[in-house]
């Protein structure tokens, strides 16, 4: 087993406690929607948090409420980059072949402005830890889009292994605030 296969069974064990120690995550979150300056506008691609994951739909309303457009992605060839189909609070979702909620197949594609990522662990740098199969780094990569990990304070890690196709966060949002990683000079 190598150290990030391990790191993500520890840091799955402690995503799960934090969700359930925090259970107004998600209301703490969407206070922060106007700490977010987001171009007007902007079409913002969440997801639906699945095992634990830090719960971003009370801050997507919010963000909707300023005018924003929402997303959701889907998944589709393995080693593909994900797509985005729009989505209201109340659309109709299906499940994936991984069990995910997302949107149909004929919903609207659009390109999303922003990602709201989910992660396991995150650190100072901005370096995320996802479970490992690579969709947001694909899809980052092929996107011209902001980057906002959506987590718990207490997934921060002092520091996480990564590689070269690791894609960085431009942020963090957890129930304590924002955070806003600084970019390496190129």
């Amino acid at each position: 087993m190598t150290a990030k296969s391990e790191l993500r069974m520890q840091m799955q064990e402690r995503r799960a406690e934090l969700a359930r120690s925090l259970p107004d995550f998600a209301a703490r979150t969407a206070a922060f929607a106007g700490a977010l300056a987001f171009p007007p506008h902007a079409t913002i691609a969440g997801y639906w948090p699945i095992r634990g994951e830090a719960d971003p739909r009370a801050l997507m309303a919010a963000l909707a409420a300023r005018g924003h457009t929402l997303a959701l992605p889907r998944i589709g060839a393995k080693d593909a980059a994900l797509s985005f189909r729009r989505w209201n609070e109340g659309d109709a979702l299906i499940d994936n072949h991984h069990a995910i909620p997302e949107p149909r197949a004929d919903a609207d594609v659009v390109t999303p402005d922003i990602l709201l990522v989910p992660l396991l662990a995150f650190d100072a740098s901005g370096h995320r830890l996802g479970y490992g199969g690579g969709y947001y780094d694909r899809t980052l990569e092929a996107l011209d889009a902001r980057a906002i990990g959506i987590a718990y304070a207490g997934q921060e890690v002092d520091a996480l292994p990564h590689e070269a196709h690791d894609r960085r966060l431009d942020a963090v949002v957890t129930e304590k605030g924002m955070r806003v990683f600084a970019r390496p000079p190129v």
